[in-house]
């Protein structure tokens, strides 16, 4: 089974690390490789960090935009994508997508409520869902709500051709076993 990871960020950081520990291939993809035209990378799933869109933590939102057509093809294919919130009121931070979401700043904390038994509802086992923090909420998206704080959706997913993509606005890193089942024995697919 594949089970090869790429963390998309600027340098290495301790996510790579929880990735590895559970059993999973972590590759470090800056945001000058992504961008870069003659890059191919061959993984089963890619891993973005809350804060992506924050020109203070990141300048990983310019290469995403211009790697766009290719996140589509790499998830169309069967490529599994997981992003976190973007750290910034952008409401467009997500628009290089390969599905509508528009996003609203509101750092909140509080009571997570999961509206689906779908897989990616994992994603905080362990933690207390009394006690959540998030970087904002997704004001409208064309996917499945998973989890909300009040009425604002937190934790969307949408199949996209053989693919799938989860997007949430949670500070907290995946658990193990959401980690563990959504990566493993996935498709390695070129992005």
């Amino acid at each position: 089974m594949t089970n090869r990871c790429a963390l998309l960020w600027d340098e290495k950081i301790v996510f790579s690390r929880l990735i590895e520990e559970c059993g999973l291939s972590c590759e470090h993809v800056t945001p000058h490789l992504l961008a870069a035209p003659f890059y191919r990378g061959r993984y089963a799933t890619l891993i973005i960090p809350a804060g992506f869109a924050n020109p203070a933590y990141s300048q990983l939102l310019p290469a995403l935009r211009a790697s766009s057509g290719r996140i589509r093809r790499y998830v169309e294919s069967g490529g599994k994508l997981v992003v976190f919130g973007p750290g910034i009121d952008r409401p467009d931070a997500y628009d290089w997508l390969p599905f509508d979401v528009t996003y609203r700043h509101l750092h909140q904390r509080g009571g997570l409520e999961c509206v689906s038994s779908h897989l990616c509802a994992s994603l905080f086992a362990g933690y207390d869902p009394a006690s959540i923090e998030s970087d904002g909420y997704f004001s409208s998206h064309a996917g499945e709500v998973i989890a909300k704080m009040g009425e604002g959706a937190v934790l969307i997913r949408s199949g996209v051709g053989e693919g799938e993509v989860v997007a949430t606005t949670i500070h907290e890193y995946p658990s193990r076993a959401f980690l563990g089942e959504f990566c493993r024995g996935s498709v390695e697919t070129f992005l």
